[in-house]
């Protein structure tokens, strides 16, 4: 099964599944676009094995381009692991303390950001599609962590996963127009004068909601493979039918440690 792990410590474990040829439907995680649901719970299942952890520890959102969070309770476990019908609804952001959770996120070319606070242990993910970036997604989190959990934005890490690169994420000035109102986005947009298409780079944009929301820009990560040219990668632009990745973050029980 191929996955790109972001980060393997005592603490945490963090990455995302990609497509694998080897594996049912490419390896694809996602129950909503799948040929049969089997496969994709075997796939997971295989996912849950590497992280030495059962399926039913997985927690998984109905994830509808929204700016909604949710913070995940043992009263959440398992959520989606399994089928659709008890995932969290209409949510595109998770965070817990808990350890031993999987936390976990799918994309096909939108942007999958993982985080994790070294000093709290609070962990979470955040699905940012264009949609969602023009929310302010990201931003929106990360100031309801300082303000209602008091998280210290110098003591948050993030990882910016696999997603679609500016070079192919062109679009129309309508979605042109959302990203420029932000404020901030001039120097991660250009215009393609024989296609008459702007071109966003929407990883970028991300970190600069994570800046601005004070998190140290050395210690935001972004991983530079594009979904739609990369082999390895699911794109919804390159193929409608696509599958997606799965990006993930537990926090591992430590010895002796309570739950925070």
């Amino acid at each position: 099964m191929k996955t790109n792990i972001y980060l393997n410590n005592e603490k945490f474990i963090t990455g995302i599944t990609m497509k694998d040829e080897e594996e049912h439907e490419d390896n694809n995680m996602a129950l909503h676009v799948c040929e049969n649901p089997e496969n994709i719970i075997e796939n997971r299942k295989k996912l849950a094995t590497f992280l030495d952890c059962d399926l039913d520890t997985f927690v998984c959102a109905n994830q509808t381009h929204s700016s909604n969070f949710h913070q995940v309770t043992l009263n959440d476990i398992g959520r989606g692991a399994v089928r659709m019908d008890n995932a969290i609804a209409d949510t595109d952001a998770l965070y817990t303390y808990e350890p031993n959770l999987v936390l976990c996120n799918f994309t096909a070319d939108c942007v999958p950001v993982i985080f994790y606070n070294e000093v709290n242990g609070l962990i979470g993910v955040i699905h940012s599609g264009w949609q969602g970036t023009v929310k302010e997604i990201s931003l929106k989190l990360f100031d309801h962590l300082k303000q209602v959990e008091h998280c210290n934005p110098n003591d948050l890490h993030v990882q910016i996963g696999a997603a679609l690169s500016q070079e192919k994420f062109e679009v129309d000035e309508d979605v042109y127009v959302k990203f420029k109102h932000l404020g901030y986005t001039d120097e991660f947009i250009y215009y393609n004068d024989q296609t008459h298409k702007y071109h966003i780079d929407n990883q970028q944009t991300v970190k600069k909601q994570c800046e601005l929301a004070g998190i140290p820009s050395d210690q935001i990560t972004i991983d530079p493979t594009c979904t739609y040219l990369h082999p390895d990668g699911y794109s919804y632009r390159q193929d409608k039918k696509s599958g997606r990745h799965l990006s993930f973050i537990m926090k591992k029980r430590i010895e002796g440690e309570l739950n925070g």
